[in-house]
């Protein structure tokens, strides 16, 4: 079976770095785990304009307002068929700060709708985000947002991007240093740069069938509308 990386980038996956690939093929049969722990050595926000968009954030586990340097950060990664019988990878991002942990979660999915992976962020799956894969010259994933929508019961629009972030994500492995390494940057094109982070990861891996993914994995709600 292939993933939902797979099937997005074709025969561009080959051209993956080794460790990146082993890393993608992750899918609901596998039933293995990613958990990637170790250190973001700097996280970071744009002007007070930004806060707004990220303390709402906070209410869904979308980004946060903490900023600083050398903060232990875990992330997990399961994939499972969701109720819908959705092909589903999870992005569980844990940041340890002094005083608190903070999140950044999400769910992709392949969409036979949309042809193309989605990516519904947060706890409640109300923001929906297309997402375009490239293979970068390192040999690193390259992840692009592009448009959202919004649904909450009965109400579904289109996001405006003049009021969305756009994010722009590159992993990828350092052969010399023997880690993942990770850089994301959200920005907004009348706002500038609002929220991002960079730093690296040791992975291990660990069996777990669907039945036995964390409850915190999972999302509280299951959004039929892609």
């Amino acid at each position: 079976m292939q993933s939902i990386y797979e099937r997005t980038l074709g025969a561009d996956f080959a051209r993956l770095h080794p460790r990146i690939q082993e890393r993608l093929r992750l899918h609901s049969t596998k039933e293995q785990a990613f958990i990637g722990r170790g250190t973001m050595e700097q996280v970071w926000h744009g002007p007070f304009i930004a806060q707004p968009f990220l303390r709402v954030g906070l209410l869904r586990h979308i980004m946060f307002p903490e900023t600083g340097r050398q903060v232990p950060f875990r992330i997990e990664n399961y994939a499972y068929r969701d109720a819908l019988g959705r092909e589903t990878v999870t992005w569980i991002r844990r940041f340890e700060f002094p005083q608190r942990t903070r999140c950044f979660d999400a769910t992709m999915i392949w969409s036979q709708q949309r042809s193309r992976i989605v990516d519904y962020l947060g706890t409640h799956q109300h923001l929906a985000v297309d997402i375009d894969l490239a293979v970068t010259e390192r040999g690193g994933l390259r992840l692009l947002s592009g448009e959202q929508r919004f649904y909450e019961g009965p109400l579904s629009f289109r996001f405006p991007m003049l009021l969305s972030g756009r994010a722009d994500v590159e992993e990828w492995y350092d052969d010399a240093a023997g880690c993942y390494r990770i850089q994301v940057e959200v920005s907004n094109r009348t706002f500038g740069k609002l929220f991002g982070y960079r730093g690296h990861f040791q992975p291990e891996w660990q069996p777990v069938a669907s039945a036995d993914i964390p409850a915190y994995a999972l999302p509280v709600r299951t959004e039929a509308r892609e």
